[in-house]
């Protein structure tokens, strides 16, 4: 079942979105070549200590972390590590908090010192993917409209779409419906109506689409070990279209 937010609803969203938003944007000046993603982690935790929020995903189904940090070939659910980040990375950031009852939800991938011209363009078209995305929502439109958008874009740029993972509605629990995937036929599924609130996520690989999840039973890798990149806000339909709620 799809819920409707009020007004108020949305409301109390939008301090949990806001920290997780302002996270997320300190990671740009942090997120260096030496740096671990334990490190990173534990920034996430101080985060939320400093803002009297909850981690949303560390002890979720088991995740023993606060943020999902994925570098290079890992799509998502990847674990922290001591492993210090190397010049050419690329890491993909996803953090969540609870605060007040209400979730927030976003995700970024970062260069790691300087990067090569198909990192680069992943990380262009991954990004320019989720806005089209965005584009797509508002009243009356279908859900898939966000989806083929996002394919689209991907597919255009010479990427592929991951499949095994979506993203879902938002609110009250972490994982509301209706999932989203990121490729589909236009025209389908549940109809946008004002008051949902949704996690929208590209995930988009270099190579070909296909993952496999580690040994780990989290970590979910390219299969050909290309580079993947993840991109996400949380975002409300409105009654003319849509609101970004993670951004600073």
């Amino acid at each position: 079942m799809i819920v409707i937010k009020s007004q108020q609803e949305v409301d109390r969203m939008r301090n949990p979105c806001r920290m997780v938003a302002e996270f997320l944007q300190s990671m740009r000046e942090v997120v260096k070549p030496g740096i671990t993603t334990l490190e990173l982690n534990q920034l996430a935790e101080q985060h939320c200590i400093s803002h009297n929020a909850v981690p949303a995903f560390k002890g979720y189904g088991g995740f023993p972390f606060a943020i999902c940090s994925s570098p290079n070939e890992v799509v998502v659910h990847g674990f922290a590590t001591d492993n210090p980040l190397r010049d050419g990375d690329i890491i993909s950031i996803d953090f969540g908090v609870l605060y007040d009852g209400f979730y927030g939800d976003a995700a970024i991938t970062l260069p790691v010192g300087s990067i090569s011209l198909e990192k680069q363009r992943l990380l262009k078209s991954t990004e320019a993917s989720l806005y089209a995305g965005l584009e797509q929502v508002r009243p009356g439109a279908h859900l898939s409209d966000v989806s083929a958008a996002v394919q689209q874009v991907a597919e255009r740029d010479g990427f592929s779409v991951v499949r095994e993972f979506v993203g879902h509605g938002i609110g009250r629990e972490l994982h509301e419906d209706p999932q989203i995937p990121n490729y589909g036929s236009p025209g389908t599924g549940p109809v946008l109506k004002q008051g949902m609130v949704l996690a929208i996520e590209p995930m988009i690989n270099a190579g070909t689409r296909h993952v496999k999840i580690l040994s780990d039973g989290w970590t979910a890798v390219t299969k050909d070990g290309r580079p993947s990149a993840h991109f996400e806000h949380t975002v409300a339909v409105t009654d003319e279209g849509y609101e970004i709620l993670t951004c600073v």
